[in-house]
């Protein structure tokens, strides 16, 4: 991962409502959210929501797909883990025992059915 596509990522993270909508829609992997459903649980006004929304998928976060009338929004994952490495590529300088706690934490914080969840 490039340090320009990281930093277009953190940026979009970098706002409450964009940060609390990222983390709803991991918690709905794999299924995803509608728009409207979204801006509900954050009671957030629709249009606002988009623009959120937008900002969260130019950044590579999170994919939407047409359902029929409703667009649905997933987390991508595969990004979520690129950015992850990126930030840990460097962890430890070459001694993995170094980050072992992180990774323990990483991997109690998620649910049996593999989708973590924080």
């Amino acid at each position: 991962m490039e340090n320009v596509i990281a930093i277009e990522a953190f940026a979009a993270l970098a706002q409450p409502t964009r940060l609390e909508a990222f983390r709803l829609l991991v918690k709905q992997v794999p299924d995803g959210l509608p728009a409207g459903e979204i801006a509900r649980r954050l009671d957030v006004p629709h249009n606002t929501m988009s623009t959120h929304l937008a900002i969260l998928t130019r950044a590579g976060l999170i994919s939407v797909e047409r359902h029929s009338r409703s667009m649905i929004y997933q987390v991508d994952l595969k990004a979520v883990h690129q950015l992850v490495l990126f930030m840990l590529k460097d962890c430890c300088n070459g001694r993995p025992e170094l980050c072992a706690p992180l990774i323990e934490d990483i991997a109690n914080s998620c649910s049996p059915t593999g989708a973590c969840c924080g």
